[in-house]
Parts: structure tokens; sequence; C-alpha cells
């Protein structure tokens, strides 16, 4: 990558633009501000376009008859970067080590689309026009489940017709294997919080007598799986759709995918639902993940408390035929039915 390209980069990977923190709601504004300046420099038509949350840019080259249309979509807005002391560099602070760039966004998702950007750039600096009409749309809440994007689609679904959709969200395999992605998994997500005592109690006095809400939780977390890694919420891979031949086929051509998630991860040993390929898991197969545990004393040292609550944050990520409603429906049943009679349960949705 060029020097000016590969400054661009960084420019933009210092936007700490977290959609999911009201306290990043400007950093998140001033990053479509960036986009869309950097967009109409080019000589692309550009606007943001305000929403209920993030803003959406939107820019396009002059259309012309007789050629196809092309939306390329992707996301400037990035996940927390939380736990801070984790990372070896500062998240928004991009270092360049052993030919890879350290930042939060690098992947997800601002190097794609920042790579199609510079691309674009470099074919009109050239040619002085794009083979196709192209409509390049950034939105800001992809990491908190595009809440506003549906909307806007229906609003401006004229001005944005096209023939088809190119997604910049998107990974390789491996170094130089082009990679065609063709679908991604959807997600549902939900926060169940278990509620014991109305106060932290001292288990000195109350233990053996009152529920802890950790174990409680955590026999509620135990329940979602079986030893091996099924997922045991009732009627949740009814709707699962089977991969087709051609594709187990493809996918068995690939370069081991066992063993490279083994090497990138550094985990001992793999784990997941048994029967299927490491491939057919991560992409093809519904999953459920705590992203996210906690209950009780967290400082250093030791408190004797049983806490007043505890809570599980998690994720299902779905495959087609999968309605995410009808999920977690069936993930609110499966909380509802296994929580013990000593605790009070609160499932919140989204």
């Amino acid at each position: 990558m060029s020097t000016p390209y590969l400054e661009q980069l960084l420019t933009v990977l210092r936007f700490p633009s977290i959609s999911t923190d009201p306290g990043h709601a400007g950093d998140v504004q001033a990053n479509a501000e960036w986009l869309a300046a950097k967009l109409t420099e080019i000589g692309l038509g550009t606007k943001i376009y305000p929403t209920a949350g993030h803003p959406i840019v939107v820019a396009r080259n002059a259309a012309r008859p007789g050629r196809p249309t092309v939306l390329l979509y992707g996301h400037y807005d990035v996940q927390p970067v939380d736990p801070l002391e984790q990372w070896v560099s500062p998240p928004f602070e991009p270092r360049i080590k052993g030919g890879r760039i350290f930042a939060r966004g690098s992947t997800d998702n601002k190097g794609q689309h920042m790579a199609h950007l510079c691309g674009i750039t470099e074919m009109l600096s050239r040619h002085g026009d794009l083979p196709v009409n192209l409509i390049f749309l950034l939105e800001g809440e992809e990491e908190i489940g595009s809440p506003n994007l549906e909307p806007f689609l229906k609003q401006y679904q004229s001005e944005l017709a096209c023939d088809i959709v190119a997604i910049s969200d998107t990974g390789m395999v491996g170094p130089g294997i082009p990679t065609f992605t063709y679908g991604l998994r959807g997600i549902a997500c939900v926060e169940v919080t278990v509620h014991g005592p109305v106060i932290d109690l001292h288990s000195g006095i109350f233990g053996g007598s009152v529920a802890n809400p950790n174990t409680m939780l955590a026999r509620l977390v135990a329940s979602v799986h079986d030893n091996e890694g099924r997922i045991l919420i009732d009627g949740l891979y009814d709707a699962v759709r089977p991969l087709l031949d051609w594709e187990r086929a493809a996918w068995a051509q690939l370069p081991d995918g066992a063993a490279s998630t083994l090497e990138l991860t550094g985990v001992p040993k793999l784990f997941g639902e048994p029967g299927f390929t490491d491939y057919e898991r991560r992409w093809a197969r519904p999953t459920a993940e705590v992203n996210g545990i906690g209950g009780g004393y967290q400082g250093k040292g030791s408190k004797t408390v049983i806490p007043q609550s505890a809570f599980a944050k998690f994720s299902f990520r779905l495959v087609p035929d999968q309605d995410p409603q009808d999920i977690l429906a069936k993930v609110q049943a499966h909380f509802v039915k296994h929580c013990p009679d000593t605790v009070r349960l609160d499932v919140h949705m989204g």
C-alpha cells in the first residue's frame, strides 16, 4: 500500500467510533464526516444521512445508462475495546508490526472499506470514471445490529436500487487465496439477569440458606450446551438449512481450517458441535456464546458476599431459515424453564 493510502487508513483507525457507547457519539459522527469529505474529494457525490442513531454516508458517481449498478456496503463503527489492559498498544493508536496493523477496526471493518475507497480513488485518477454505476454506503451501527439501516433502506429504496450488493465486511480464507463470501451468519442477543437478595449479604451469616445468584446463573449458562458443544435449547435447530452437496465439496478443498484456527487462536484444542468440520461450524451452523458475565465482588482480594444479582450476555449466531424473533422466544422459554425458583429472572432481548 502506498504511503498516502496507508496514512488515510491510519487516520480512520484513530477515530474511536464505538457505536454502542453514547460517550463516543461525537467520534462516530466525526468518522462519518471524514469519510464524506474524502469521498467528495475524489469526485463522488456524497451525502450524510442522519438517522435515529448514528449517520449513514452514501456516495455515488454519475450514473450512466447501460452500466450495471453496484452497491458497496461497509461500516465505520467498531466494537468496544474492553479489556483495555490486554492491548499491547493503545487501540486507537495504530501500530504496524510484522506487516500487520494493530488497531481497533483494522479488520472490522475500516481496513476493508478503506481498501475499496483507495481502489476507487486509483481508478478515478487513472481513468476518470468507473466501469459501473457505484453506490458506496457506509453505516455507523453495524456493531449494534444496524437498527436504523432497514428503515433507511425502505425510505430510500428507489435511490438505492442496484443490480448487486457487495459487502465490504468480510475476510479471506488465507493469504493469497482469493475469497468470495456469499453469506454471513445473523445474530440475536440476550442479556440474562438473576436476582437474589434485595441487598448483598454476608456469606458467613446467610451462606447455606440463601441461593447465590452467581451459582444459579452458572447453572443457567451451563444449561445451554451439552458437554460436546450441542445447543440444548428446544427447537433451536429446527429450521436450520443443511449445507448443499456442492458447498461441502467446495469447502473440503480449502486448506485445513482446524489447523489455521488452532494457530490463530492459540487454544490447546478445538471445541464445537460434533459431526461438522471447523469451516462448517464457523460458517454454517448456529452458535450460542456467552460474551460477558458478572456478579458479586470483582476487586482485589476477597469479600465474603452473596451478591444481590448476577448477569450474563449471550449472542446467538443464526443461519439461513432461522428467524431471530422465533429464536429469541425459544431462548427466553429455555431460561424461564431452567431458572431455579430460589431466584428471580430477567431476560432482556437485544
